[in-house]
């Protein structure tokens, strides 16, 4: 048997990345996925399972969502991706980590397979097929599912869930999904099954009417989840949550609702929660309000979340976020003008398929920068990055790792300052 090492040393080089190459590993058709589920007999046939697409939010909702089903006392599998630092993070059952002995029995299981087969799946796509095997191993009750990229013809799009879920639409990755917003909206409307409901979580006049328009087709109710709840509103309590509250048509109707995600954005995810667990209620689940609480306010310790306006040091304040796309900056930028600082540093680092002049010209131009670049092939050189931020009044020094760039800021910075880090989720995860 060969070691774990080894195992990933095949997962990370053998195979197309996406996070580390970029489109050149984006298969447009599902012909290995069915292959994959073929040769393992159909794993996913196993358990119950719910589909979550979207461009931002869709990993606060997913993690959310499989921590409410673990207090719920469900046995709860959750595939989710990228990783931030190891890559059993991608798969887990009640919060915990698939083991490396799983790992290495399925992919030398694969390989054996596939002597005859002689399948080229991609990396995503021999981890999803990992992910569906597990989850029929662990006999899990229900599994929430994450799609990687798009929805259409993503890997994971071969599960019939009991709920889809699509959070919102945004503009990122358009050379694979669309330069507007109605074809992404149609790429990521791709998940959507005959018959089988679908929430929306925010209402949009360019994407609401193709979403309307897939689920007339395929006979799918559908919910916009922002029409029903809302907040408005949220602050911090003494012991380090988010409390919000929800209203529905002017009552309130989830009073002091505690999240441990601390991200403002968590106003926008919460209501896309809520919905699927109306939606999965009315499917005869057993989703108390109590078990609503536990689920969001333990989210964190539940499911092993990292990376959502993650406080990571104090005095000064430094903080990560992962949000890498036009919508995700602007939360972001709308979390650092709310937080109180003396100076503001900025530790940023993108990768080169994104639309950079998009994030940049969103950024605080009063904030001291390090430009910087994560150990991966997309990683944008820093000096790059800095001459483009430059056209948008944004300056600083470029540093050749994370952790240079971070130590640097954190030189800098006074105790009162605030240290933001992010730009890419590769950034992040070099810091945590």
């Amino acid at each position: 048997m060969k070691t774990y090492k080894e195992i990933l040393d095949y997962l990370y080089s053998q195979l197309p990345m996406f996070q580390r190459t970029g489109p050149a590993a984006y298969k447009d058709n599902l012909d290995n996925t069915i292959r994959l589920d073929e040769m393992f007999d159909h794993p996913h046939r196993s358990f119950r399972s719910i589909h979550v697409a979207g461009t931002n939010g869709k990993g606060s909702v997913s993690h959310i969502l499989a921590s409410v089903l673990q207090e719920a006392g469900y046995k709860t599998g959750l595939y989710t991706s990228p990783h931030l630092k190891d890559f059993r993070e991608r798969i887990r059952v009640n919060g915990e980590m698939i083991s490396e002995e799983a790992v290495v029995q399925f992919t030398e299981s694969f390989q054996a397979k596939n002597e005859t087969e002689k399948m080229e799946p991609s990396f995503f796509e021999l981890t999803v097929s990992m992910a569906f095997d597990y989850f029929r191993t662990m006999q899990v009750d229900v599994a929430v599912i994450e799609v990687g990229l798009g929805g259409r013809l993503d890997s994971t799009n071969i599960i019939t869930p009991e709920v889809s879920v699509i959070t919102n639409i945004s503009f990122d990755h358009t050379a694979l999904l669309g330069k507007t917003l109605p074809k992404i909206a149609a790429e990521k409307a791709g998940i959507i099954k005959p018959g089988i409901p679908v929430i929306i979580g925010e209402t949009n006049p360019e994407t609401s009417p193709v979403f309307m328009e897939f689920a007339h087709r395929l006979n799918a109710s559908i919910s916009f989840a922002d029409q029903e709840y809302q907040t408005n509103y949220s602050m911090l309590t003494i012991d380090g949550k988010q409390s919000l509250n929800i209203q529905s048509n002017d009552n309130l109707v989830f009073p002091e609702l505690l999240v441990d995600l601390l991200g403002i954005y968590q106003r926008h995810n919460v209501p896309t929660v809520l919905k699927s667990i109306d939606m999965l209620n009315t499917k005869g689940w057993n989703l108390t309000e109590a078990t609503l609480r536990r689920g969001l306010a333990n989210t964190m310790r539940n499911t092993g979340l990292m990376g959502r306006w993650q406080i990571i040091g104090n005095n000064p304040l430094v903080v990560c976020d992962t949000g890498h796309n036009e919508a995700g900056i602007k939360m972001v930028v709308e979390q650092i003008n709310q937080t109180a600082w003396k100076n503001l540093h900025i530790v940023i680092g993108m990768v080169n398929d994104k639309d950079q002049n998009e994030v940049l010209a969103l950024l605080p131009a009063n904030a001291q920068y390090y430009f910087t670049k994560a150990e991966i092939p997309r990683a944008t050189e820093p000096e790059e990055l800095s001459a483009k931020a430059s056209h948008f009044g944004l300056t600083g020094d470029c540093y050749p790792t994370v952790r240079q760039a971070l130590s640097a800021a954190l030189a800098n910075a006074g105790e009162n300052d605030l240290v933001f880090v992010g730009g890419s989720t590769f950034v992040v995860a070099e810091i945590l």
